[in-house]
């Protein structure tokens, strides 16, 4: 039994501990979880997380309530197949996803796991930077995933559907030194369907491109579009494709925050790493 300390971070080191449990076959308890938290112990997503990780290989569990902060996990065999899981908030989906995506080592079939929740929302990666930047990045190291998306999830109601898609992998080391030059940087805009009328998908594809045009660097504009949503809100993805590595930049929308501020913090960011040395992005802090 592996002794782990959670105290010292949210719902990734539970997240990380699962993934890395369900590949290698080793049990852990894992005590404080989340207690520097505001809201200390287990929230929605990450017992939804644990859950899920204990049906795909037959765990033994204990801990798994509402507030818990500890929870043992003694992990059986991993198996593909088709799972389901609803968050029940607007807890992030891509969380949920990223304590799967390392048994792809482990599985003999694959994976499909639909889940229920927030996809664009504060604190985690938003679906869109998962689909395009993440993915497609470690799929150079062998790992064969993807993500559909059947609905957009934003804060508060959440009621987004993704699907993840998981197939054995024979995984290799990540060996990435050196991004490459810029070879192409796209935006992907969209916004709640209630939002079409402010025009907000747009203003936020065009400040990025009045930005990025004025500084020389061009910039081609997919899918500036409107989503149906239980609850309104926007999104602004901006990726670069290196010649070796991808990198992402993502901002939502908020209330009271008008659309090409939406923009200009992903922008932003982009040219901030445009003069560093950085390989690649994770630029959210994780809940």
């Amino acid at each position: 039994m592996i002794e782990l300390d959670g105290s010292g971070g949210g719902g990734q080191p539970v997240r990380t501990a699962l993934g890395l449990s369900m590949v290698t076959g080793e049990p852990f308890r894992m005590a404080g979880i989340r207690a520097a938290r505001p809201n200390p112990g287990f929230r929605p997503q990450h017992l939804t997380a644990v859950e899920t990780a204990a049906r795909l290989c037959d765990a033994r569990v204990e801990g798994v309530e509402l507030g818990a902060d500890e929870v043992t996990f003694r992990p059986g065999a991993v198996r593909g197949g088709e799972l389901a899981a609803d968050i029940g908030t607007a807890g992030s989906v891509t969380l949920l996803f990223d304590a799967l995506l390392p048994v792809a080592a482990a599985l003999d079939a694959p994976l499909r796991v639909r889940a229920i929740g927030g996809t664009d929302v504060k604190w985690a990666p938003p679906v869109g930077y998962v689909r395009r930047v993440r993915l497609p990045l470690l799929s150079r190291f062998r790992l064969d995933a993807g993500i559909d998306v059947e609905r957009t999830g934003f804060y508060p109601a959440g009621g987004g559907r993704a699907t993840l898609r998981l197939e054995p992998s024979a995984l290799e080391p990540i060996d990435l030194r050196s991004r490459g030059d810029l070879e192409a940087a796209t935006a992907y805009s969209k916004a709640s369907d209630s939002l079409a009328g402010a025009e907000v998908a747009e203003r936020q594809a065009d400040r990025a491109r009045e930005r990025l045009e004025a500084r020389g660097v061009p910039i081609e504009i997919r899918e500036p579009r409107y989503v149906e949503t239980r609850s309104p809100g926007s999104s602004f993805l901006l990726v670069g494709s290196y010649g070796e590595s991808i990198a992402g930049f993502d901002a939502l929308g908020e209330r009271g925050l008008p659309a090409e501020r939406v923009a200009d913090r992903a922008v932003d960011r982009f040219l901030s790493f445009q003069e560093g040395p950085g390989t690649s992005t994770n630029t959210w802090p994780i809940n």
